[in-house]
């Protein structure tokens, strides 16, 4: 189970390096083509240093990688570590599926004090 091959700080750093929607959309723009920290920082109301700080964070969560060229950063979306995220929440709505199945089966069993 997928769930099993991640640490709590793992799952905790992914689910708050997506709980950001500039980090969201980072992530979302270097998935399709890479692009430098400056050409980031461009398309955010914000500063050059804030916007490195985003993909620090996406970088701890390994949802982007970061290199030199030259004097740039270029970051790029890893996709190989989406798809394990996205297939770490298949793994967790498919344990709530389950569990609400199981309370509704416990629900709709008639108690013994209840007539049917």
């Amino acid at each position: 189970m997928v769930v099993d091959e991640w640490t709590q700080a793992d799952v905790d750093r992914i689910f708050h390096a997506l709980a950001d929607a500039t980090r969201r959309d980072i992530v979302r723009r270097t998935l399709t083509t890479e692009a430098s920290v400056s050409e980031l920082a461009r398309a955010y109301d914000m500063s050059f240093a804030a916007v490195q700080k985003h993909v620090a964070v996406l970088e701890g969560a390994g949802l982007v990688t970061k290199r030199s060229r030259g004097r740039e950063r270029i970051v790029r979306g890893d996709a190989a570590q989406i798809a394990r995220a996205r297939s770490l929440l298949a793994q967790l709505e498919e344990l709530w599926r389950s569990r609400f199945s199981r309370l509704d089966d416990v629900l709709a069993t008639p108690r013994p004090d209840e007539h049917p």
